[in-house]
């Protein structure tokens, strides 16, 4: 049967990159009216001397390309280096009320944020402040707070290394540990995951592993969309015949054929690169099925050649050597049954030997995964579960070997490693001590979903989000908003206006700060930021664009203000840092010694990786040994399977909740978002077809209706009893209580539903 037309809806046929993405960077640049600057800071992005992109988390490689950059990479910096202004004349002509009304694109495309705001109450408006009566009002607000922990401390990714150090530093003077960050909605079960199991809570490899890896396998992750500069790596692997392994819910362009803009010849004469020699599509929330089942055919495979006097498949010597737990992870294996596997993933037994034939082939593996892994209630043991895998043959600490958590923002790991934490260790509380002088708060700070929990109770009143769009960001918008909506105290450093600052508490006030590729000057000269990407490369950072508005202010002199207007008795001479980031550096290395001779490592071109123990085989867990850890069963949402579980996605102009336009190329969608995919058959059962406008409602138990009403329906190849919307849209169905337990990680990607006819 013929699908009927719908606006909007189509099909893609080419190949991810080619002339589409030079069109889309040529298309974005236009728009933003600043072609001159924006060409001239492209051709600086991911270049030693220029900036880093201020999207992805991806490596440069050591011998940087004229053009490191990609078509969202181009998007991103497009939407930074706009000439569209958002001016206190802007804000004198709308209301807060009416704003609220604006899409959320339509928000941040208008530009810039220039000036200082704070909300005037009696014309429902922003109205134009100093800077000084800012951090007054600022300090003064913190300073009312009967407990320092009534606070909640945002960072985003793209908060440089120097600004992070010196956010923590001030919170922690202040007196909490409460820093809900991004990372707890992305890779928190990755950080609290990996430690656990191999004493580090970041990947393995480097980008040079890739280049000895036998086989690749991508779980979760969507390159063509959220780190499009991987696909040139693929394309490398593809070509030197490496296999490349993956296994999600949809057929992404960007895992199946690519045409590099790099390399003129593909561009002229259209010949793509086929990515992925394997594709296996699974149920949404069947990973840790398919990954005990690649476990169990590999251990089947030992137990076969062994059988037959042939070689080990499993490292044994490894094994012995350098883990602990493997009889409890095997005993768990043998207790798992084929049928219950076959049913929670979505594919036949014999799909799944075959992957674990493929892993058992390759000496050297590198597993990547994404968010597709993390977002789940039991998103820590879907990422020990992938370490598991890699343990059985020892792909750790060797070339081509290794796990590959693809981080989102450019410096999310790096706000990590500089101590953006509610749970930190002794030595960065002790650190702090030695060098500052104070005794930090030792006590357990709050995580995204605990601040807001802490928000909707009442128990804390004030919010300062350096980046970001958090209450965009979170679940439960029924919840997150109101919630927002009570604090005493907001206070947003951004760079452009979003959603979470038109939630207006007793005091709302937002400050703008530099992007990423804008001239940095302080009372010391021009300044360098650093970064850390997703395989533990620190590397220098320096905008070389005139800024927007003259009122800016760095990150890290906004945190430095607010620190002195906040702490009159403070013990670090705020102003002395500011002047000089080298300083500051020299501050992360006394806090940090993996940090050694910061500031003149930081001066080699790419930078220095920090040291990774567990790709040396050195374990920094209690037992000092990686460990087999072990979760029952195969549901990583729980101990039913639902008759439709829908999981959120981002469209291809889109990164994180900004939203650069409303196409999604790669999946033939244009112009629109109210969009939500289904399975042919899954439409036809409950008495619909491709087109129709239906009303997703949560299925669950707690009484409350979530639903997300007037989406239309698009016929998709999705397994059965899978479907997906985009987020942030379909945050709308995911509870604030629906996370991971050990995480505190929002179940994104695992929502049970129910559809139909729209009401």
């Amino acid at each position: 049967m013929v699908k009927k037309k719908v606006e909007g809806v189509g099909e893609y046929h080419s190949a991810a990159g080619g002339w589409g993405a030079l069109k889309a960077v040529a298309d974005v640049v236009r728009s933003q009216l600043a072609v001159v600057d924006e060409t001239r800071g492209l051709l600086t992005m991911n270049q030693p001397a220029g900036f880093d992109c201020p999207g992805c988390a991806w490596p440069d490689p050591k011998h940087t390309s004229s053009f490191e950059f990609c078509e969202n990479g181009a998007k991103a910096v497009s939407w930074e280096a706009t000439a569209k202004r958002t001016t206190p004349e802007f804000f004198a002509e709308h209301t807060v009320s009416e704003l609220w009304k604006w899409h959320d694109h339509d928000l941040e495309n208008h530009g810039r944020l220039t000036h200082p705001v704070a909300y005037d109450a009696a014309s429902d408006k922003f109205v134009e402040v100093s800077w000084d009566d800012a951090m007054a009002r600022i300090g003064a607000g913190l300073r009312a707070l009967p407990d320092p922990n009534m606070a909640e401390f945002y960072t985003s990714g793209r908060c440089s290394n120097e600004a992070a150090f010196l956010y923590q530093l001030f919170v922690r003077e202040y007196g909490t540990n409460n820093f809900p960050d991004c990372s707890n909605m992305c890779h928190e079960a990755t950080s609290v995951g990996l430690p656990k199991s191999i004493g580090i809570g970041k990947g393995t490899v480097t980008l040079e592993d890739f280049d000895h890896a036998d086989a690749v396998f991508c779980i979760g992750h969507n390159p063509g969309t959220n780190h499009p500069r991987m696909l040139n790596t693929l394309r490398a692997c593809s070509k030197r015949g490496a296999a490349i392994v993956s296994i999600n819910p949809l057929r992404e362009r960007g895992l199946e054929r690519f045409i590099s803009p790099q390399h003129p010849s593909e561009i002229l004469t259209g010949n793509a690169t086929q990515l992925s020699s394997v594709y296996y599509q699974i149920k949404v929330g069947g990973d840790l099925a398919v990954l005990k089942g690649m476990m169990k055919a590999v251990v089947a495979l030992d137990a076969e050649s062994r059988a037959a006097g042939g070689p080990d498949v499993l490292d044994r010597a490894f094994i012995a050597e350098h883990t602990q737990g493997i009889d409890g992870l095997l005993a768990d294996l043998d207790a798992t049954s084929w049928e219950s596997i076959e049913a929670s993933s979505g594919l036949k037994r014999a799909d799944i030997e075959h992957l674990g034939r493929i892993y058992a082939n390759a000496k050297s593996v590198i597993i990547n995964y994404g968010m597709g892994i993390t977002q789940h209630r039991h998103g820590v043991a879907n990422v020990q579960y992938i370490a598991n895998l890699l343990l059985l043959r020892g792909n750790f600490g060797r070339p081509g070997a290794g796990i590959s958590p693809l981080r989102g923002h450019s410096n999310v790991q790096g706000d990590r490693t500089v101590g953006i934490t509610e749970l930190p260790n002794d030595a960065l509380l002790d650190g702090i001590k030695r060098v500052f002088g104070f005794d930090p708060p030792r006590a357990h700070g709050h995580d995204a979903v605990a601040a807001v929990k802490a928000i909707r109770d009442g128990r804390s009143k004030a919010l300062v989000a350096l980046g970001g769009n958090l209450a965009v960001a979170m679940p439960d918008p029924e919840v997150t908003y109101p919630a927002m909506r009570s604090l005493d105290l907001v206070v947003h450093i951004a760079t452009k206006l979003n959603r979470s600052h038109l939630l207006i508490a007793k005091e709302s006030i937002i400050l703008p700060c530099l992007g990423r590729t804008e001239i940095d000057i302080q009372a010391g000269g021009k300044q360098l930021v650093t970064v850390e990407d997703s395989m533990s490369m620190v590397h220098g950072s320096r905008g070389g664009l005139k800024p927007a508005s003259e009122h800016l202010r760095s990150e890290a002199r906004i945190v430095a203000d607010m620190a002195i207007a906040t702490l009159p008795d403070t013990k670090v001479d705020w102003l002395d840092y500011v002047a000089d980031y080298n300083k500051i550096r020299d501050a992360i290395e006394g806090v940090f010694p993996a940090f050694k001779d910061y500031n003149e490592r930081i001066k080699k071109p790419g930078g220095f990786r920090l040291r990774n123990a567990a790709s040396e085989r050195e374990w920094l867990t209690e037992s000092g040994k990686a460990q087999f850890l072990v979760l029952p069963g195969v549901y990583e949402d729980g101990s039913d399977q639902h008759a439709l579980t829908l999981t959120t996605l981002r469209s291809h102009d889109q990164y994180n909740t900004t939203i650069y336009g409303m196409n999604d190329r790669y999946r033939g969608i244009t112009g629109r978002r109210d969009i939500v995919f289904v399975n042919a058959e899954d439409l036809a059962s409950r008495g619909l077809a491709h087109g129709d406008v239906i009303d997703v409602v949560l299925d669950g138990k707690s009484g409350v209706e979530r639903a997300m009403r007037g989406f239309t329906a698009v016929e998709y190849d999705i397994p059965k009893g899978s479907i997906a919307a985009y987020y942030p849209e379909a945050n709308v169905l995911v509870a604030l209580e629906e996370h991971d337990a050990r995480s505190g990680t929002p179940a994104y990607k695992s929502v049970p539903v129910k559809i139909s006819a729209a009401a």
